[in-house]
């Protein structure tokens, strides 16, 4: 894997909760965030048109996991990594801290499919160039 794409947030203050630490939905919001931050960093999107129509990424499955707290004006630094890809499908693994302090760690797992409403979602293979543009990325088993 070649140099680890990392991004920062600061804790805002519709953030913390009633007893002063980020509240563990926020921490999703900022998964969110990084999930598409990262795809622009290497020229991708989670939303693109190509000569079929709309390509998305919904997500299947999302969770966090807390070992530390972070207050008001704290800085979290993100670090995504991309697990090996499925055939449409990826998994994203979230590493957050503040200095050297361990925050938290969330996953979100997402499958590439055409969007046709009224349709049902229909899950499409990766595309070999998306493929290429993750490969310095995704971790190895």
């Amino acid at each position: 894997m070649s140099s680890p794409f990392r991004t920062q947030r600061r804790v805002e203050f519709r953030d913390p909760d009633a007893a002063g630490i980020m509240h563990f939905s926020a921490f999703f919001r900022m998964m969110e965030e990084v999930e598409h931050e990262f795809p622009r960093s290497l020229g991708a999107s989670v939303v693109t048109r190509d000569n079929e129509g709309v390509v998305s990424w919904p997500r299947v499955h999302a969770d966090c996991d807390y070992t530390g707290a972070v207050r008001f004006e704290e800085v979290l630094d993100i670090e995504p990594r991309v697990e090996p890809l499925g055939r449409s499908s990826a998994a994203y693994a979230f590493a957050f801290t503040a200095g050297d302090r361990p925050i938290a760690t969330g996953r979100i797992n997402v499958v590439r499919c055409r969007v046709e409403p009224p349709r049902p979602l229909r899950s499409i293979p990766i595309s070999d160039e998306l493929r290429q543009r993750f490969a310095p990325y995704v971790e190895t088993p």
